[in-house]
């Protein structure tokens, strides 16, 4: 109901947006449970406690609802794969780790609506036949982080966790967790590690978290996004949902714009929206009046689309692939036709070399050798070979580590190798930023 008004509190808010999840961005008032209950909240938790914990995970089915934190898994299948009889103790994480280089939709939702969340991962919890949630946060967003962990206290008080629940029988215990600045805890199994209190790093799987996941028990891990999706799901239903987006990727999307547009920021869209016209329309155009040069659509670790993909390309899961990258995080950096392609991909892959737990050789040895001969050819001092030894590199580092990590370098590289081969070659000549390729 207040949808109206807390939109325009919001400084970066376009008419085609469909404000779902993000309506109380903006409102410091929507961070109290007075007003979140006021408005609506914890009815879908109420509404789902009347339902049978098969019965939530059919409705979220029903909607499509996929995974926002960049692997884009059906939500209710995931839930499905928790044990139906629990014999041990079952957990809900919730990944609030955002470290993605692009990515800042989550602090977001941590910071303006804290109850959405909390409300979504009571539902989750319930689903999954779960008695404990952990919401494992980023280090650094000390601001969000003190004003989740002081709405999951008013919870506590007003009966919204804890033992009994609303009254309905059911004890779901919520756990505010602060990492401490490792990209590598992001990862689903290295975030269970952390929280366990051990060194982060990822495991092998299988076995799969819904078997043997946090201390050795049933666990399901969703990211901040998923999970405030929910009530919203729950209230409304599924069908509701597929109002937005299309078949295989329903619903809305928040998207982080950064890079060279007038109006950098966070917009709920519906999935399958246009990247040329999140751009152009919502976003008013490259900044400075600069032609487009290049779009990275889902975080660092997907691949660059070069201009004429970009105006091509629709911001859903099928779509992003479609057009030669994928949809990830969906955060959407945006480069001119001044950018330096070799730098920004260079600070990409320092930033995945920094931050390897260095468990796996060709993360830790190809991060650093990829980053080495990114610096060189930047410093001007490359030579043509270097391009081949670097695709050889990159090449080498997908599907041959535990994690992901590994396989995030080659994106990025590649994709700029083979669409900005010019921008390379010109630093191999001098040091001065490269233009349109």
């Amino acid at each position: 109901e207040g949808a109206g008004g807390l939109a325009v509190a919001y400084p970066y808010v376009s008419d085609r947006e469909a404000r779902v999840i993000s309506r109380g961005f903006g409102d410091p008032m929507q961070r109290r449970l007075g007003t979140y209950v006021q408005r609506g909240g914890y009815g879908a938790l109420k509404k789902a406690f009347g339902l049978s914990p098969d019965q939530v995970i059919d409705v979220v089915k029903a909607s499509g609802l996929r995974g926002r934190g960049g692997a884009g898994f059906p939500t209710g299948v995931k839930w499905s794969f928790m044990p139906k009889q629990p014999t041990k103790p079952h957990y809900l994480l919730c990944n609030a780790d955002e470290s993605e280089p692009g990515t800042f939709k989550d602090r977001e939702l941590l910071r303006w609506d804290p109850h959405q969340l909390i409300e979504g991962c009571l539902i989750g919890a319930y689903a999954i036949r779960a008695k404990h949630v952990y919401i494992y946060c980023r280090g650094e967003f000390f601001e969000a982080n003190q004003i989740l962990a002081r709405a999951v206290e008013d919870a506590y008080a007003k009966g919204y966790v804890g033992t009994n629940v609303l009254g309905s029988g059911n004890d779901i215990d919520v756990t505010v967790h602060q990492g401490a600045g490792a990209y590598i805890c992001g990862e689903e199994t290295g975030l269970m590690s952390s929280l366990e209190g051990r060194r982060g790093l990822p495991r092998v799987k299988p076995p799969f978290p819904a078997a043997y996941g946090a201390f050795g028990m049933p666990t399901t891990i969703n990211n901040v996004e998923t999970l405030c999706a929910v009530p919203h799901i729950v209230a409304n239903g599924g069908e509701w949902y597929r109002q937005w987006g299309s078949e295989k990727s329903a619903g809305t999307k928040l998207f982080c714009v950064s890079g060279h547009v007038r109006k950098p920021g966070n917009y709920e869209l519906p999935l399958g929206f246009p990247l040329i016209e999140l751009i152009e329309d919502v976003c008013g155009g490259m900044r400075d009046g600069n032609a487009l040069k290049a779009v990275i659509p889902g975080g660092s670790s997907v691949p660059i689309l070069d201009a004429a993909e970009a105006r091509s390309c629709k911001l859903d899961y099928e779509g992003c692939v479609s057009a030669g990258s994928m949809l990830g995080c969906a955060s959407v950096i945006v480069m001119d036709d001044k950018t330096d392609i070799v730098k920004q991909v260079r600070r990409m892959v320092d930033f995945y070399a920094h931050e390897s737990c260095g468990q796996c050789t060709p993360c830790r040895e190809g991060t650093s050798w990829a980053a080495q001969i990114m610096r060189r050819i930047e410093d001007g001092d490359g030579t043509e070979k270097d391009l081949d030894t670097l695709m050889e590199i990159t090449q080498q580092m997908v599907g041959t580590t535990i994690c992901v990590l590994s396989d995030s370098v080659a994106p990025p590289v590649q994709s700029s190798i083979k669409k900005f081969r010019g921008d390379y070659l010109a630093r191999m000549r001098t040091l001065e930023p490269a233009g349109v390729a």
